[in-house]
Protein backbone atom coordinates (compact mmCIF):
# COMPACT_ATOMS: atom_id res chain seq x y z
CA UNK A 1 0.00 0.00 0.00
CA UNK A 2 1.22 3.51 -0.32
CA UNK A 3 -0.16 6.80 0.30
CA UNK A 4 0.72 10.64 -0.75
CA UNK A 5 0.80 13.26 2.17
CA UNK A 6 0.24 16.77 0.46
CA UNK A 7 1.72 19.62 2.97
CA UNK A 8 3.19 22.61 2.99
CA UNK A 9 7.25 22.20 4.91
CA UNK A 10 5.85 23.43 7.76
CA UNK A 11 2.51 21.20 8.21
CA UNK A 12 3.10 18.13 9.73
CA UNK A 13 0.19 17.45 11.74
CA UNK A 14 -3.74 18.03 10.41
CA UNK A 15 -2.91 18.82 7.24
CA UNK A 16 -4.30 17.57 3.78
CA UNK A 17 -3.47 13.82 2.73
CA UNK A 18 -3.88 11.99 -0.84
CA UNK A 19 -3.59 8.38 -1.32
CA UNK A 20 -2.68 6.47 -4.78
CA UNK A 21 -2.86 3.39 -4.87
CA UNK A 22 -3.54 0.62 -7.77
CA UNK A 23 -4.20 3.22 -10.37
CA UNK A 24 -6.51 5.33 -7.94
CA UNK A 25 -6.97 8.34 -6.43
CA UNK A 26 -7.90 8.74 -3.23
CA UNK A 27 -7.87 11.92 -0.95
CA UNK A 28 -8.69 13.32 2.60
CA UNK A 29 -8.82 16.43 4.59
CA UNK A 30 -7.41 17.28 7.76
CA UNK A 31 -6.26 14.09 8.71
CA UNK A 32 -3.76 13.89 11.33
CA UNK A 33 -0.61 12.48 10.31
CA UNK A 34 0.59 12.17 13.39
CA UNK A 35 -1.49 8.71 13.84
CA UNK A 36 -0.86 7.56 10.33
CA UNK A 37 -2.40 3.66 10.92
CA UNK A 38 -5.58 5.60 11.69
CA UNK A 39 -8.40 4.40 10.02
CA UNK A 40 -10.46 7.05 7.70
CA UNK A 41 -13.05 7.53 5.64
CA UNK A 42 -11.77 8.24 1.84
CA UNK A 43 -12.95 9.64 -1.26
CA UNK A 44 -11.93 7.65 -4.56
CA UNK A 45 -11.78 8.50 -8.39
CA UNK A 46 -10.50 7.10 -11.18
CA UNK A 47 -7.26 8.75 -12.69
CA UNK A 48 -8.14 9.53 -16.31
CA UNK A 49 -4.58 10.40 -17.56
CA UNK A 50 -0.75 11.28 -16.08
CA UNK A 51 -1.71 14.86 -16.35
CA UNK A 52 -3.24 16.94 -13.24
CA UNK A 53 -6.71 16.77 -14.20
CA UNK A 54 -8.86 14.26 -11.83
CA UNK A 55 -12.40 12.73 -12.21
CA UNK A 56 -15.23 14.36 -9.58
CA UNK A 57 -15.14 11.64 -6.38
CA UNK A 58 -17.71 8.78 -7.39
CA UNK A 59 -17.61 6.40 -4.04
CA UNK A 60 -16.61 6.11 -0.48
CA UNK A 61 -14.42 3.94 0.96
CA UNK A 62 -12.72 2.72 4.10
CA UNK A 63 -8.68 2.91 4.23
CA UNK A 64 -6.23 2.21 6.79
CA UNK A 65 -2.54 2.55 6.00
CA UNK A 66 0.10 0.06 6.81
CA UNK A 67 1.38 0.66 10.36
CA UNK A 68 4.57 2.14 11.34
CA UNK A 69 7.43 -0.28 11.76
CA UNK A 70 7.66 -0.55 15.16
CA UNK A 71 11.43 -0.91 16.00
CA UNK A 72 13.86 0.13 13.31
CA UNK A 73 14.87 -2.06 10.46
CA UNK A 74 18.65 -1.67 11.84
CA UNK A 75 18.62 -3.33 14.65
CA UNK A 76 16.57 -6.04 12.95
CA UNK A 77 18.63 -6.96 9.72
CA UNK A 78 22.38 -7.98 9.59
CA UNK A 79 24.23 -5.27 7.13
CA UNK A 80 24.91 -8.55 4.91
CA UNK A 81 22.24 -8.01 2.80
CA UNK A 82 17.61 -7.60 2.88
CA UNK A 83 15.94 -9.67 4.67
CA UNK A 84 13.31 -11.04 2.27
CA UNK A 85 10.28 -10.85 5.25
CA UNK A 86 11.18 -7.54 6.33
CA UNK A 87 9.24 -4.42 5.32
CA UNK A 88 10.39 -1.17 4.45
CA UNK A 89 8.75 2.57 4.68
CA UNK A 90 9.90 4.45 2.29
CA UNK A 91 9.30 8.04 1.13
CA UNK A 92 9.55 10.23 -1.91
CA UNK A 93 10.26 14.03 -1.79
CA UNK A 94 8.52 15.85 -4.21
CA UNK A 95 8.91 19.53 -3.46
CA UNK A 96 10.77 22.67 -5.25
CA UNK A 97 14.45 24.13 -4.36
CA UNK A 98 14.66 27.20 -2.38
CA UNK A 99 16.63 28.87 -5.38
CA UNK A 100 19.84 30.70 -5.00
CA UNK A 101 19.68 30.08 -1.52
CA UNK A 102 21.49 27.19 0.01
CA UNK A 103 20.89 27.61 3.75
CA UNK A 104 17.11 27.77 3.41
CA UNK A 105 16.59 24.72 0.99
CA UNK A 106 18.80 22.91 3.71
CA UNK A 107 16.50 24.26 6.11
CA UNK A 108 13.17 23.22 3.71
CA UNK A 109 15.01 19.61 3.65
CA UNK A 110 15.38 19.14 7.42
CA UNK A 111 11.15 20.19 7.46
CA UNK A 112 10.81 17.29 4.82
CA UNK A 113 12.72 14.92 6.26
CA UNK A 114 11.16 15.10 9.87
CA UNK A 115 7.90 15.08 8.76
CA UNK A 116 8.67 12.05 6.65
CA UNK A 117 10.20 10.55 10.11
CA UNK A 118 7.13 11.31 12.02
CA UNK A 119 5.14 9.50 9.56
CA UNK A 120 8.08 6.16 9.82
CA UNK A 121 9.91 6.93 7.26
CA UNK A 122 13.57 4.46 7.25
CA UNK A 123 14.18 5.46 4.16
CA UNK A 124 13.70 9.06 2.40
CA UNK A 125 14.53 10.17 -1.57
CA UNK A 126 14.79 13.93 -2.82
CA UNK A 127 14.65 15.03 -6.59
CA UNK A 128 17.58 15.66 -8.35
CA UNK A 129 19.50 19.00 -7.97
CA UNK A 130 17.57 19.43 -5.02
CA UNK A 131 20.41 21.12 -3.16
CA UNK A 132 21.96 23.72 -5.48
CA UNK A 133 18.52 23.89 -7.76
CA UNK A 134 17.81 22.93 -11.35
CA UNK A 135 17.52 25.92 -13.43
CA UNK A 136 14.89 24.62 -15.54
CA UNK A 137 14.74 27.02 -18.92
CA UNK A 138 17.25 28.85 -18.45
CA UNK A 139 20.04 29.08 -21.08
CA UNK A 140 23.16 30.32 -19.60
CA UNK A 141 23.31 33.39 -22.57
CA UNK A 142 24.76 30.52 -24.75
CA UNK A 143 24.25 29.80 -28.84
CA UNK A 144 26.25 28.53 -31.13
CA UNK A 145 30.08 30.44 -30.65
CA UNK A 146 29.02 32.90 -28.15
CA UNK A 147 28.23 33.18 -23.89
CA UNK A 148 26.92 35.94 -22.59
CA UNK A 149 28.03 38.53 -19.85
CA UNK A 150 24.58 37.92 -18.21
CA UNK A 151 24.47 34.51 -18.73
CA UNK A 152 27.84 33.89 -16.94
CA UNK A 153 26.87 36.25 -14.28
CA UNK A 154 23.98 33.61 -13.80
CA UNK A 155 26.18 30.84 -13.75
CA UNK A 156 28.72 32.46 -11.10
CA UNK A 157 24.88 32.73 -8.93
CA UNK A 158 24.87 29.02 -9.55
CA UNK A 159 28.25 27.86 -8.43
CA UNK A 160 27.68 29.47 -5.34
CA UNK A 161 24.38 28.02 -4.51
CA UNK A 162 26.28 24.46 -5.27
CA UNK A 163 27.82 22.46 -2.45
CA UNK A 164 31.36 21.17 -1.91
CA UNK A 165 31.67 17.28 -1.39
CA UNK A 166 32.91 17.00 1.35
CA UNK A 167 31.88 20.45 2.85
CA UNK A 168 30.03 21.87 5.72
CA UNK A 169 26.60 21.33 3.79
CA UNK A 170 27.37 17.24 3.73
CA UNK A 171 28.08 17.21 6.93
CA UNK A 172 24.28 18.84 7.88
CA UNK A 173 22.48 16.33 5.71
CA UNK A 174 24.87 13.45 7.47
CA UNK A 175 23.72 14.90 10.66
CA UNK A 176 20.08 15.17 9.20
CA UNK A 177 19.93 11.40 8.59
CA UNK A 178 21.51 10.61 12.31
CA UNK A 179 19.18 12.80 13.86
CA UNK A 180 15.92 11.33 12.18
CA UNK A 181 17.44 7.62 12.30
CA UNK A 182 16.90 7.70 8.06
CA UNK A 183 18.93 6.51 5.26
CA UNK A 184 18.79 9.55 3.10
CA UNK A 185 19.37 9.91 -0.75
CA UNK A 186 19.56 13.45 -1.65
CA UNK A 187 20.28 15.19 -5.51
CA UNK A 188 22.63 17.96 -5.11
CA UNK A 189 24.88 20.33 -7.50
CA UNK A 190 28.37 19.07 -6.60
CA UNK A 191 30.90 22.05 -7.03
CA UNK A 192 34.83 20.88 -7.67
CA UNK A 193 37.04 23.60 -8.23
CA UNK A 194 34.95 25.23 -10.75
CA UNK A 195 32.92 22.70 -12.58
CA UNK A 196 29.70 21.48 -11.42
CA UNK A 197 28.22 18.06 -11.46
CA UNK A 198 24.77 16.44 -10.56
CA UNK A 199 25.58 14.45 -8.16
CA UNK A 200 23.24 12.08 -5.58
CA UNK A 201 25.04 11.54 -2.13
CA UNK A 202 23.80 8.79 0.15
CA UNK A 203 23.85 8.68 4.44
CA UNK A 204 23.01 6.11 6.84
CA UNK A 205 20.81 6.30 10.37
CA UNK A 206 24.00 6.81 11.70
CA UNK A 207 24.77 10.12 10.35
CA UNK A 208 27.95 8.87 8.25
CA UNK A 209 28.44 10.06 4.63
CA UNK A 210 28.24 6.95 2.61
CA UNK A 211 29.02 8.40 -0.89
CA UNK A 212 27.89 9.97 -4.16
CA UNK A 213 26.66 8.95 -7.65
CA UNK A 214 27.79 11.71 -10.42
CA UNK A 215 25.39 11.93 -13.59
CA UNK A 216 27.50 10.50 -16.12
CA UNK A 217 25.70 11.77 -19.20
CA UNK A 218 24.13 15.45 -18.63
CA UNK A 219 20.89 15.63 -21.01
CA UNK A 220 20.88 18.19 -23.73
CA UNK A 221 21.66 22.09 -22.56
CA UNK A 222 22.63 20.25 -18.89
CA UNK A 223 26.07 20.26 -20.34
CA UNK A 224 26.81 23.76 -20.68
CA UNK A 225 26.63 23.76 -16.69
CA UNK A 226 27.37 20.22 -15.72
CA UNK A 227 30.72 17.87 -15.62
CA UNK A 228 30.37 14.27 -16.97
CA UNK A 229 30.98 11.91 -14.20
CA UNK A 230 32.97 8.28 -14.97
CA UNK A 231 32.73 4.77 -13.82
CA UNK A 232 34.18 5.74 -9.94
CA UNK A 233 30.91 7.01 -8.49
CA UNK A 234 28.44 4.34 -9.46
CA UNK A 235 27.99 2.78 -6.29
CA UNK A 236 25.13 0.38 -4.53
CA UNK A 237 25.28 0.11 -1.10
CA UNK A 238 24.66 -2.97 1.15
CA UNK A 239 22.57 -1.73 3.84
CA UNK A 240 19.98 -2.51 6.59
CA UNK A 241 17.25 -2.95 4.28
CA UNK A 242 18.53 -4.02 1.06
CA UNK A 243 20.79 -2.85 -1.58
CA UNK A 244 20.23 0.56 -2.18
CA UNK A 245 21.73 2.40 -5.70
CA UNK A 246 20.29 5.57 -7.87
CA UNK A 247 20.91 6.76 -11.44
CA UNK A 248 19.58 10.61 -12.29
CA UNK A 249 16.71 11.27 -14.71
CA UNK A 250 17.33 10.16 -18.32
CA UNK A 251 20.51 8.26 -17.22
CA UNK A 252 17.82 5.74 -16.26
CA UNK A 253 17.38 5.31 -20.11
CA UNK A 254 20.58 3.97 -20.75
CA UNK A 255 20.26 0.22 -20.80
CA UNK A 256 23.89 -0.54 -19.94
CA UNK A 257 24.04 1.80 -17.25
CA UNK A 258 21.12 0.71 -15.93
CA UNK A 259 22.76 -3.11 -16.26
CA UNK A 260 26.17 -1.84 -13.94
CA UNK A 261 23.57 -1.72 -11.18
CA UNK A 262 21.55 -4.83 -11.85
CA UNK A 263 25.16 -6.43 -11.86
CA UNK A 264 25.69 -4.39 -8.03
CA UNK A 265 22.37 -6.41 -6.93
CA UNK A 266 20.83 -3.24 -6.60
CA UNK A 267 17.52 -3.84 -4.73
CA UNK A 268 16.17 -0.54 -4.13
CA UNK A 269 16.69 1.54 -7.07
CA UNK A 270 16.58 5.43 -6.79
CA UNK A 271 15.45 7.75 -9.84
CA UNK A 272 15.60 11.31 -9.01
CA UNK A 273 14.62 13.18 -12.15
CA UNK A 274 13.52 16.36 -13.92
CA UNK A 275 11.38 14.82 -15.81
CA UNK A 276 7.51 15.33 -15.44
CA UNK A 277 5.84 13.91 -18.72
CA UNK A 278 3.88 10.75 -18.49
CA UNK A 279 6.52 8.43 -20.34
CA UNK A 280 8.55 8.23 -17.71
CA UNK A 281 5.83 6.24 -15.83
CA UNK A 282 6.30 3.67 -18.36
CA UNK A 283 10.20 3.83 -17.84
CA UNK A 284 9.92 3.56 -13.82
CA UNK A 285 7.22 0.49 -14.27
CA UNK A 286 9.61 -1.21 -17.22
CA UNK A 287 12.97 -0.76 -14.53
CA UNK A 288 11.22 -2.29 -11.70
CA UNK A 289 10.13 -5.40 -14.32
CA UNK A 290 13.42 -5.41 -15.94
CA UNK A 291 15.81 -5.18 -12.50
CA UNK A 292 13.41 -6.89 -10.07
CA UNK A 293 13.47 -4.09 -7.59
CA UNK A 294 11.48 -1.54 -5.84
CA UNK A 295 12.23 1.71 -8.16
CA UNK A 296 11.84 5.39 -6.26
CA UNK A 297 11.35 8.30 -8.45
CA UNK A 298 11.58 11.79 -6.95
CA UNK A 299 10.93 14.75 -8.70
CA UNK A 300 10.37 18.48 -7.86
CA UNK A 301 7.04 20.24 -8.42
CA UNK A 302 7.75 23.74 -9.05
CA UNK A 303 5.60 26.97 -9.95
CA UNK A 304 7.60 29.79 -11.73
CA UNK A 305 7.43 31.58 -8.55
CA UNK A 306 9.71 29.23 -7.10
CA UNK A 307 12.44 30.79 -9.06
CA UNK A 308 13.93 34.29 -9.05
CA UNK A 309 11.25 36.96 -11.16
CA UNK A 310 12.66 38.32 -14.45
CA UNK A 311 14.56 39.98 -15.71
CA UNK A 312 16.88 38.33 -13.50
CA UNK A 313 15.36 34.94 -14.34
CA UNK A 314 14.06 34.34 -17.49
CA UNK A 315 12.15 30.87 -19.05
CA UNK A 316 14.03 31.05 -22.39
CA UNK A 317 12.26 28.94 -25.85
CA UNK A 318 8.77 29.58 -24.28
CA UNK A 319 6.29 31.71 -26.47
CA UNK A 320 5.66 33.94 -23.55
CA UNK A 321 7.19 34.26 -20.36
CA UNK A 322 4.80 31.80 -17.58
CA UNK A 323 2.98 33.41 -15.18
CA UNK A 324 4.09 33.20 -11.14
CA UNK A 325 1.37 30.74 -10.62
CA UNK A 326 1.96 28.41 -13.50
CA UNK A 327 3.39 25.01 -12.84
CA UNK A 328 7.02 24.37 -14.53
CA UNK A 329 7.54 21.00 -13.15
CA UNK A 330 4.85 18.89 -12.54
CA UNK A 331 6.25 16.23 -10.31
CA UNK A 332 4.74 12.38 -11.26
CA UNK A 333 7.26 11.07 -8.43
CA UNK A 334 6.31 7.10 -7.97
CA UNK A 335 7.03 4.37 -6.31
CA UNK A 336 6.95 1.16 -8.13
CA UNK A 337 6.99 -2.39 -6.96
CA UNK A 338 9.54 -5.29 -8.59
CA UNK A 339 6.52 -6.80 -9.87
CA UNK A 340 5.32 -3.41 -11.97
CA UNK A 341 2.59 -2.49 -9.87
CA UNK A 342 2.51 0.75 -8.94
CA UNK A 343 2.44 1.30 -4.91
CA UNK A 344 2.33 5.03 -4.74
CA UNK A 345 1.72 7.85 -7.16
CA UNK A 346 2.58 9.34 -9.52
CA UNK A 347 1.31 12.73 -7.85
CA UNK A 348 0.81 15.97 -10.11
CA UNK A 349 -0.68 17.92 -7.95
CA UNK A 350 1.55 19.75 -5.37
CA UNK A 351 4.85 19.31 -2.86
CA UNK A 352 4.23 16.12 -1.64
CA UNK A 353 5.45 13.31 0.51
CA UNK A 354 4.75 10.16 -1.17
CA UNK A 355 5.37 6.72 0.84
CA UNK A 356 5.02 3.13 0.43
CA UNK A 357 5.31 0.06 2.57
CA UNK A 358 8.19 -2.25 1.01
CA UNK A 359 7.75 -6.18 0.88
CA UNK A 360 11.49 -7.15 0.42
CA UNK A 361 9.95 -10.59 -0.27
CA UNK A 362 8.74 -9.24 -3.37
CA UNK A 363 12.66 -8.98 -4.67
CA UNK A 364 13.09 -12.65 -4.42
CA UNK A 365 9.69 -13.65 -6.15
CA UNK A 366 10.03 -11.46 -9.64
CA UNK A 367 13.36 -12.57 -9.22
CA UNK A 368 12.23 -16.22 -9.23
CA UNK A 369 10.41 -14.76 -12.46
CA UNK A 370 13.24 -13.11 -14.40
CA UNK A 371 16.55 -12.56 -13.00
CA UNK A 372 18.03 -10.01 -15.60
CA UNK A 373 21.84 -10.94 -14.53
CA UNK A 374 21.43 -14.52 -13.16
CA UNK A 375 19.04 -17.02 -14.61
CA UNK A 376 17.90 -15.10 -17.39
CA UNK A 377 21.11 -14.34 -18.89
CA UNK A 378 23.66 -15.38 -21.76
CA UNK A 379 26.87 -13.90 -20.83
CA UNK A 380 28.70 -16.16 -23.14
CA UNK A 381 26.97 -14.40 -25.83
CA UNK A 382 26.27 -10.66 -24.14
CA UNK A 383 28.30 -9.53 -21.27
CA UNK A 384 28.89 -5.66 -19.56
CA UNK A 385 32.51 -4.28 -18.49
CA UNK A 386 32.27 -1.08 -16.65
CA UNK A 387 35.67 0.61 -16.16
CA UNK A 388 35.54 1.82 -12.68
CA UNK A 389 38.49 3.95 -12.82
CA UNK A 390 38.46 7.48 -12.18
CA UNK A 391 39.35 10.12 -15.41
CA UNK A 392 41.28 13.01 -14.28
CA UNK A 393 42.56 15.39 -16.80
CA UNK A 394 46.01 16.30 -15.11
CA UNK A 395 47.64 13.46 -13.17
CA UNK A 396 51.11 13.47 -11.59
CA UNK A 397 53.92 10.86 -11.23
CA UNK A 398 57.12 11.19 -9.63
CA UNK A 399 59.97 8.81 -9.61
CA UNK A 400 61.51 7.80 -6.26
CA UNK A 401 65.08 9.10 -5.54
CA UNK A 402 67.44 6.42 -4.74
CA UNK A 403 70.97 7.09 -3.25
CA UNK A 404 73.64 5.93 -4.98
CA UNK A 405 75.28 3.56 -3.77
CA UNK A 406 78.55 3.40 -5.89
CA UNK A 407 81.75 4.22 -3.64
Amino acid sequence: MGWCLLSTPKQIAATSVSVFAAGAHLSCANVDTSSPATSSSWTTSARSTATASRSSPSSQMALVPSSAVGSPLIAEVDMGGSDPSSTVRATVVQASTVFYDTPATLDKAERLVAEAASYGSQLVVFPEAFIGGYPRGSTYGVTIGSRSAKGQEEFRKYHAAAIDVPGPEVDRLAALAGKYKIFLVMGVIERAGYTLYCTVLFFDPQGQYLGKHRKLMPTALERIIWGFGDGSTIPVFETPMGKIGALICWENRMPLLRTALYGKGVEIYCAPTADARDVWQASMVHIALEGGCFVLSANQFCRRKDYPPPPDYVFAGAEEEPSMDSVVCAGGSVIVSPSGAVLAGPNYEGEALISADLDLGEIVRAKFVFDVVGHYSRPEVLSLTVKEDPHYPVSFTSAEKTESTQK
